[in-house]
């Protein structure tokens, strides 16, 4: 079975897959400091619970925007699980895409993997619009190339913003108002942060798609992902459809293109 791990800057999420698709995940807040040994102890017993041993992992793929992980969560796949990993991002591992920026090397290993994962799924043009620590939006040609894209800061960065630098702003969670037009500051502030977030993600997704069809005469496909993605589909009719398992479809694929 393989075990890909994707690090980004909030969570750590481990899935296990076996006949190329996930069988079982979780997650585990991000920390940099957080050493192999903590990582197995805590992967041992959920493996456990879902009725698996470690000894059933014979493969690992790793992707991670966090560098400082990088070094303990090689150690966990080649100490505790025995297997040498992948790791996108290695100039060792193919892609089986091209990534068409002026830097290649500065997309995010999370953002590779959704393209991927993407095309090999919907098989056409496509824009992901991950709802992570940033907001990011991947595009993808019809070929599965990497073309570009945009970052936003993330939802609850905004929330966070908003709270720090304001004297009488509270901390909130982001819920779905039920009206724009808010009655009380709670309610407010849900409406400017969710509608806020519907206009931008809107706002590029339209300036996106006219781009790209101008250029290739084209229609994108729209796909949301991330944690807070499932509480946006559904609220404007451009995120067409809603992929939580994107990322680990593609990490999957990328270790099948190198490893088989």
């Amino acid at each position: 079975m393989l075990l890909t791990i994707n690090a980004n800057n909030t969570n750590v999420k481990f899935a296990v897959c076996r006949d190329g698709r996930m069988i079982a995940d979780w997650r585990l807040k991000t920390d940099a400091q957080r050493t192999a040994d903590q990582y197995i102890v805590w992967l041992n017993q959920l493996m456990q619970m879902s009725g698996m041993a470690l000894s059933d992992i014979d493969g690992c793929i790793i992707a991670t925007v966090v560098p400082q992980s990088l070094f303990h969560l090689n150690m966990l796949c080649e100490k505790h699980l025995k297997t040498a990993p992948l790791v996108v991002g290695d100039p060792a591992v193919e892609l089986g895409i091209e990534v068409l920026l002026d830097k290649p090397t500065e997309v995010g290993a999370d953002r590779l993997a959704n393209a991927i994962g993407g095309h090999i799924h919907y098989k056409k043009p496509l824009v992901v619009v991950d709802f992570g620590t940033a907001t990011t939006f991947d595009v993808v040609d019809a070929a599965g190339n990497y073309i570009g894209g945009a970052i936003a800061p993330g939802i609850n960065l905004s929330l966070d913003a908003l709270h720090n630098a304001t004297a009488k702003l509270p901390r909130i969670a982001v819920e779905r108002p039920a009206k724009a037009i808010g009655k009380d500051t709670l309610s407010a502030m849900q409406s400017g942060i969710f509608f806020g977030y519907v206009g931008l993600v809107e706002g590029i997704v339209v300036r996106i798609a006219t781009e790209f069809k101008a250029e290739t005469g084209a229609d994108l496909e729209v796909v949301a992902t991330g944690g807070l993605a499932p509480l946006f589909h559904g609220a404007t009719p451009v995120l067409r459809h809603l992929d939580q398992e994107i990322t680990t479809r593609g990490l999957i694929e990328i270790y099948r293109r190198n490893r088989g």
